[in-house]
């Protein structure tokens, strides 16, 4: 009896086996959602991301935020953009042919792209609140740590020029509005008045904002909501490509990196900031380690994005101390900051990366970003859609 009485444990214990047994297969998702949701993602946990292109000589940006999209972009924009970017590498190109360093070639480049009304940096810079124009531009060499920037400048041309002559005449690294626009002009560059920057598109984009600072929101959150959707201030020919054209598309904040025939990297970035941002703000642009930062033997990086963000995750300095101290090479490195670290500070934006033996990384959490890049051998790539993109999102 007593044994009988215990037979009822044998299927008890039999159901729990099984149920034990069932449990981690039905706990692992099955494979096609995990599939689906690491193509979203990108690589999957444990790929390391990949370079966006080898034996590269020099990069450039024009800017991180919303994509342009083809089927919304004309032939028209979409060659605008492209020679824009090109122009700029075939500047440094000229400059690194000719047997010059890389400070000079991300000079010239950054240069052609102040030059553009189509990018938020020299002749296309967005508009303060008061309706005036702040620019902001430094210059850093990797051989030796030197660096050079401007902020706050409202009548240099080329802001990239004065912050290389801060770094190559002057004991200081940032000089700012009314001194460095003494400074530059004492030093021989030419000097413009406010009208210079002006263009339609900017001016639209800042009654845009002033327009949602009316409706409530405050005039820094929709200065950076305009700087998001950026209506960059474009123009082909005279005629305005701004938000109604190409969809509200991207930041124009611009920047080079290069690398020379003696491996010396070298950096420079240039922006006229965000629209309907407060008189006297400063962003990451012109500060040494989180827009701008060179290394020789690590890495050449130029940032675009949240500027706030970018200046409390000391960004590209970032990038290259991960690859000095953390072992990482330059894709992990750039990758880890954009879409990690800054993300983490509620930021979004891209960083264009170069390492001392040609490895180019270019990765933006933003929907876009605007780029190209010089090969050794003389070939001129440009990207601005997101499918041509290998190490963005």
């Amino acid at each position: 009896m007593r044994m009988r009485s215990r037979l009822w444990i044998l299927p008890v214990i039999t159901a729990l086996v099984a149920v034990a047994v069932a449990l981690p297969a039905l706990s692992q998702p099955s494979a096609r959602p995990e599939g689906a949701a690491a193509a979203a993602a990108g690589p999957a946990r444990g790929t390391a991301p990949r370079p966006e292109a080898t034996g590269v000589v020099l990069a450039v940006h024009g800017g991180a935020g919303t994509a342009l999209r083809r089927e919304d972009t004309d032939a028209r924009t979409e060659k605008a953009y492209r020679d824009g970017l090109a122009d700029a590498l075939r500047a440094g190109r000229k400059v690194l042919r000719d047997g010059g360093g890389s400070v000079a070639a991300v000079e010239a480049a950054v240069r052609s792209l102040e030059d553009n009304a189509l990018f938020n940096a020299g002749k296309g810079a967005v508009f303060t609140e008061d309706a005036g124009h702040e620019l902001d531009a430094s210059v850093m060499r990797g051989s030796d740590l030197a660096a050079g920037a401007v902020a706050g400048v409202r009548h240099v041309r080329n802001p990239v020029s004065a912050a290389r002559l801060v770094m190559e005449r002057t004991p200081h690294v940032l000089l700012t509005g009314e001194g460095a626009d003494g400074f530059a002009v004492r030093n021989g560059l030419p000097a413009v008045t406010q009208d210079y920057y002006w263009t339609q598109a900017r001016w639209d984009s800042l009654m845009k904002a002033k327009e949602k600072s009316r409706g409530g929101t405050s005039p820094s959150a929709s200065g950076k909501a305009a700087d998001e959707k950026a209506a960059d201030g474009r123009t082909t020919g005279g005629r305005a490509v701004g938000a109604e054209a190409v969809g509200e598309s991207a930041m124009g904040t611009v920047g080079a990196v290069a690398v020379d025939r003696k491996h010396d990297l070298a950096a420079a970035t240039s922006t006229g900031g965000m629209t309907n941002k407060m008189a006297g703000r400063v962003g990451d642009s012109p500060l040494v380690g989180a827009g701008t930062y060179a290394k020789n033997g690590t890495v050449a990086a130029s940032a675009t994005g949240h500027g706030e963000v970018f200046i409390r995750g000391a960004a590209t300095s970032t990038v290259s101390h991960l690859i000095e101290f953390g072992g990482r090479d330059v894709a992990a490195a750039a990758h880890e900051v954009v879409h990690e670290r800054l993300t983490r500070l509620g930021g979004t934006g891209g960083v264009i990366a170069l390492g001392p033996d040609g490895v180019l990384a270019a990765p933006h959490s933003s929907e876009g970003m605007l780029y190209g890049y010089l090969t050794a051998g003389g070939e001129i790539v440009t990207k601005i859609f997101p499918d041509e993109s290998r190490t963005g999102r």
